[in-house]
């Protein structure tokens, strides 16, 4: 026999023999265990969880966490098949149980019991009747009547009917099934995560989930750094791939801008239950990895002794602890190193509770928080932009010095009126009806002399003191990791151009101590100090420190930068490097140093004996009808560490706000807090008189 052909037959018995194999299963499988097979798929059911990923924390620059994450418990139920009467008694159970414990359940059903009557009234009663088919004229027991017939309850006690019709009208308003559940309830307690959990066969239908929530777990500090979080809405969803509808996302702050590293990869559980709903197993298919942690420049202590100075100051002026009582309910107050740019402090007030944005902010307190102009939302620190006042003098002298308009020991002298222009007053004359007399640069910034600037952008021209002004970073956005930041308005020709409008002379005059259209934010001036302090050189403001993975590894710095300008669509300001020189600097820092050191300086009051020499300038800056305070300064003197900006709304004077950078420098270096107080200074408005 040709072998080919034994080959052929070979291969043509094999393949019978398997395909008799099959048969046989097949039938062993349809017929002889059949029944038995089917009874077993149809009484389990498999489904896949999502398990959600912990959010990475916010931790300060020492490691201490900001914003965390604690574990919640939620009770959820799952379509299975069991009977109307089963499922009212199974969610009368649950609500039973709920309540022993002292845990809340969904209820938006709009009737109460105890009395009989609606919990919502008016227009928004009479849209609930018409969106669920009731009659306009209807009444709350023959609503219930309505609901009890409608989900078949068959009680007589009208609380367990109201409890059954409020689960059951969550399901209904929602929508479950099988593989998706209604969320009966969150955050429950462990002693009701016990009962849902000993007598599972009690509850068919019923789980228990567990998943990370966020917590801040110091209140409302660095409220305005860090943000919130709250849930996803359909504008978000379209634009966030990966996420559903009941994720969580970031709203504000560092939450906002760092959300793809704060948010973590979700993983995967599968469970079976019988067609009852009584869960038999549960496996996790796919572990979740938490999101990364972003570390911030900020030290919490200080923050929190920033915070509260400020909150103080701001008591004590709107009640008249300066001997006058003003109309003040907000400020701001930073805290740089003058070497890196990297904020230790960011304090603005009002501040809020995060907290409460997390499962959806009550009406009440939202209203509260965006309340006109005094909004606790706004983060005045670098979202909104004041007039300096003479906490501006300092670059106009900068510029005077640089340019060679005056030099560092000539003198002018200030009569009080100075004649040129419309003619303007220094602030002293308006008080005391003369002039400082013959001031050099030093004593013009420590007394903060107007005529002695008027002189000096007289001498030098707009353009001079734009230049160095620009070089300072005034009228410029810092970059900060923050969304929200405005860059404010540099006066000067620039500005004026763009607006085809025509500078003039007396423009100048307002501009060169700080009025004008100079706004600039409490962040830029922070950053001007800064400059000031160490030598003229450029910092580059950043308030996150680092980023690390689940892993314990730090993403690059240059990839967090460049992300963060990206989702901030920044832009890099490129300015020339003017070499300021070192004796001109050092005159004004001297300037500075008499405002809080010696007899007649400005803040000598409030500096008076201290243990650190600081360097300073206080400033009142007309804006509106009022005057905003500030106080700018830096510490230690001979080798500064840290640059401050307070400003007060309506403050009036910035000798009041100077308070705040002394708490500021005794909680930074950890010195002895002061108790006694000077009253003998005279405060006075630095702002220009007319």
């Amino acid at each position: 026999m040709d072998k080919r052909n034994v080959r052929y037959n070979i291969l043509t018995l094999i393949v019978y023999i398997i395909g008799i194999i099959l048969l046989i299963q097949l039938f062993n499988l349809q017929i002889v265990h059949g029944e038995e097979y089917y009874e077993k798929s149809s009484s389990r059911l498999t489904r896949e969880n999502t398990i959600l990923a912990a959010r990475g924390d916010i931790l300060d620059r020492n490691g201490n966490t900001l914003a965390g994450t604690i574990n919640q418990y939620s009770v959820e139920i799952y379509k299975s098949k069991i009977d109307t009467e089963t499922l009212n008694n199974t969610l009368l159970k649950v609500a039973n149980t709920l309540e022993a414990n002292g845990d809340k359940y969904k209820d938006e059903f709009p009737v109460k019991t105890n009395p009989v009557e609606f919990t919502i009234t008016d227009e928004k009663l009479k849209t609930w009747l018409k969106d669920n088919d009731l009659d306009e004229n209807i009444s709350p027991e023959e609503v219930l009547q309505k609901y009890k017939e409608k989900y078949e309850i068959n009680n007589n006690n009208i609380e367990e009917i109201r409890k059954i019709i409020a689960i059951r009208y969550g399901i209904q308003t929602e929508g479950y099934s099988s593989m998706s559940s209604y969320t009966i309830a969150k955050n429950i307690s462990t002693k009701s995560v016990a009962t849902f959990e000993e007598q599972n066969l009690e509850f068919p239908g019923v789980a228990v989930s567990t998943s990370s929530v966020r917590k801040y777990l110091r209140g409302s500090l660095a409220s305005h750094t860090i943000g919130y979080i709250g849930g996803i809405n359909e504008e978000e969803l379209k634009s966030h791939e990966g996420y559903s509808m009941n994720d969580y996302i970031g709203k504000a702050g560092i939450e906002y801008v760092f959300e793809p590293y704060l948010r973590g990869k979700n993983g995967k559980k599968q469970t079976d239950m019988s067609i009852d709903g009584t869960i038999t197993g549960e496996y996790v298919t796919e572990e979740a990895i938490q999101g990364n942690d972003v570390v911030l420049t900020i030290d919490a202590n200080l923050q929190a002794a920033t915070e509260t100075a400020l909150k103080n100051n701001i008591e004590k002026i709107r009640t008249g602890g300066f001997n006058e009582q003003r109309n003040v309910s907000a400020g701001a107050a930073v805290v740089l190193d003058v070497k890196t740019g990297e904020v230790l402090a960011l304090a603005s007030y009002p501040d809020f509770e995060p907290e409460l944005f997390v499962n959806g902010i009550s009406t009440e307190k939202w209203n509260e928080y965006t309340q006109g102009e005094k909004s606790a939302l706004v983060n005045r620190t670098m979202q909104s932009a004041y007039a300096p006042g003479s906490i501006f003098k300092m670059v106009s002298a900068i510029a005077g010095l640089e340019t060679g308009a005056i030099n560092r020991t000539e003198t002018v002298y200030d009569t009080g009126i100075y004649p040129k222009g419309y003619n303007p007053r220094c602030w002293i004359y308006s008080r005391e009806g003369h002039g400082h007399g013959a001031l050099n640069v030093s004593g013009a910034i420590k007394n903060s002399c107007n005529y002695y600037f008027y002189e000096v952008i007289t001498r030098m021209g707009i353009e001079s003191l734009e230049k160095y002004a620009t070089y300072f970073g005034l009228g410029q956005k810092t970059n900060i990791e923050l969304p929200g930041e405005v860059s404010g308005t540099l006066a000067g020709k620039t500005l004026y151009d763009k607006l085809g409008e025509t500078w003039y002379y007396g423009n100048s005059l307002s501009a060169v101590i700080g009025q004008a259209e100079n706004n600039f934010t409490p962040l830029q001036m922070a950053r001007y100090i800064a400059m000031l302090a160490n030598g003229g050189k450029n910092v580059n403001v950043s308030i996150v420190k680092d980023i690390i993975d689940s892993n314990g590894t730090s993403f690059k710095k240059e990839e967090i930068e460049k992300y963060a300008k990206e989702t901030l669509k920044q832009t890099d300001v490129n300015t020339e490097d003017l070499n300021i020189k070192k004796e001109n600097l050092d005159v004004v820092l001297e300037g500075m140093k008499s405002v809080t050191t010696e007899t007649g300086g400005t803040a000598y009051g409030v500096f008076r004996d201290f243990d650190i020499e600081v360097g300073g300038k206080t400033g009142s800056a007309e804006a509106g009808g009022n005057v905003n305070a500030w106080f700018a300064g830096f510490a230690p003197y001979d080798n500064p560490e840290i640059a401050i900006v307070v400003m007060v709304e309506n403050g009036a004077h910035g000798s009041y706000t100077a308070e705040v950078t002394k708490e500021i420098v005794q909680e930074h270096f950890k010195l002895r807090k002061e108790t006694k107080e000077d009253t003998t200074a005279k405060p006075y408005t630095e702002q220009e008189n007319n």
